[in-house]
């Protein structure tokens, strides 16, 4: 009878083992399988990221060296006088350019957190930031309308503004992003009132 217990109590013993083990290696196959399923998922993800970064960079970037290759040389504000300190024509660019790219990246991280579905008012000042932004050189360089300039400057300082407040909401590096884009509006606007008055 102690016998015939104890037989029992190995077999049973034993099945708990088994089951143990088999349980064991199921959940190792299973977590193995679940971190070979992350890993591509993240890997599509960063993919999929990567080339929505790209084009939210390249494509105002894009738009901006056209404009400035178009519209942007200016005989009038490269021979008129100018103090030391004022910006040279290719510093004019160049933080355009600059600009340019911190807004997409900007707004890309916007987009990033869904935020232009949340608020879309962000995406509408976004490109009214880059219609304006485009709209000064061959408005003031090319057709002399340095008054017009200004009232885009204003207009541009303004957006940024609007930008920086919903941008600000959805992401706080966003937002903090487009401070140094007022600098460049300053930088415009100063460059714009020497031309008005020249």
């Amino acid at each position: 009878m102690a016998s015939q217990q104890d037989e029992l109590k190995h077999r049973s013993t034993t099945k708990s083992q088994e089951t143990e083990q088999y349980t064991k290696s199921a959940h190792d196959k299973d977590s193995k399988s679940n971190k070979n399923i992350n890993r591509s998922t993240r890997k599509q993800i960063a993919k999929r990221g990567v080339k929505s970064l790209t084009i939210a960079l390249s494509i105002p970037l894009l738009l901006t060296l056209i404009d400035i290759s178009l519209f942007g040389s200016s005989y009038q504000y490269v021979s008129m006088e100018k103090p030391f300190w004022f910006p040279r024509l290719w510093a004019l660019h160049l933080a355009c350019l600059g600009s340019s790219l911190l807004m997409g990246l900007s707004a890309w991280l916007v987009w990033a957190e869904g935020g232009f579905h949340r608020q879309p008012m962000a995406i509408i000042l976004y490109l009214t930031q880059l219609g304006l932004s485009l709209a000064w050189d061959p408005v003031v360089f090319k057709a002399g309308a340095t008054r017009i300039g200004l009232v885009l400057c204003v207009a541009l300082f303004g957006v940024l503004i609007g930008c920086f407040r919903a941008f600000k909401n959805v992401n706080p590096i966003a937002g903090d992003l487009v401070k140094p884009c007022f600098g460049w509006a300053v930088l415009l606007s100063l460059a714009n009132l020497k031309l008005v008055y020249h």
